[in-house]
């Protein structure tokens, strides 16, 4: 169906999850005139960085991404952050819902690590579409088709909102995950180091690696 489109109109944080959710408020659009029975909807998210600017300290934390600034006219190159799905109800002309994304720390993660980079500003996002179509005839029938590959929107997400939505659920906090043999050596440290916390024996190896360098 040639009139349907998607606009993302807004975001905030979804308070009540058990994992952080960030919740884009979409509007779903049949320009056709058809009764919509249901939408099964998948959306591929990508980070667009080649759409923004970038301060001198947001390029030095972008370095593993994307090298030196110098080299940005070929290395930024859009970033799949996640899939994410909904079922939109029957509506006619156009609706309303919310596309909840999980967000996550894990700086394994290229998007997760993108996105922790910049200070301010937007984070520009692409979003595809896919699933399926589900539209009631005039005799009460219901036929199914698909989501039209062309279906996408773009959406400049403030990069206040992400952080508020990381500082919801991990306050003043980040996380990285280690191999059991280097999370193995670094409890040994902290337990025969006598530190009372991880933050105290992670700091102590910091300080020894700067006053090597």
């Amino acid at each position: 169906m040639s009139g349907l489109a998607f606009t993302i109109t807004g975001a905030r944080t979804e308070p009540y999850a058990a994992s952080p959710l960030l919740a884009l408020r979409m509007r779903v659009t049949e320009a056709s005139g058809a009764a919509v029975h249901a939408i099964t909807l998948r959306a591929q998210i990508q980070i667009e960085p080649q759409r923004r600017r970038y301060a001198a300290g947001e390029s030095a934390k972008l370095g593993e991404l994307f090298g030196p600034p110098e080299r940005y006219g070929d290395t930024l190159k859009p970033l799949l952050w996640t899939f994410v799905s909904t079922t939109i109800l029957a509506f006619e002309g156009s609706t309303a819902c919310d596309l909840l994304v999980p967000c996550s720390y894990d700086f394994d993660v290229a998007a997760n690590k993108y996105c922790d980079a910049l200070a301010e500003g937007e984070i520009p996002l692409a979003l595809h579409f896919s699933g399926t179509l589900f539209v009631r005839g005039e005799d009460g029938a219901v036929t199914a088709g698909l989501v039209p590959w062309s279906c996408e929107a773009r959406y400049r997400l403030p990069v206040v909102v992400w952080r508020e939505t990381m500082d919801a659920y991990f306050p003043n906090a980040a996380w990285i995950r280690l191999d059991r043999e280097t999370f193995d050596a670094l409890y040994r440290f902290k337990r025969e180091g006598g530190f009372p916390t991880w933050e105290a024996a992670i700091a102590r190896l910091c300080a020894r690696g700067e006053a090597v360098s």
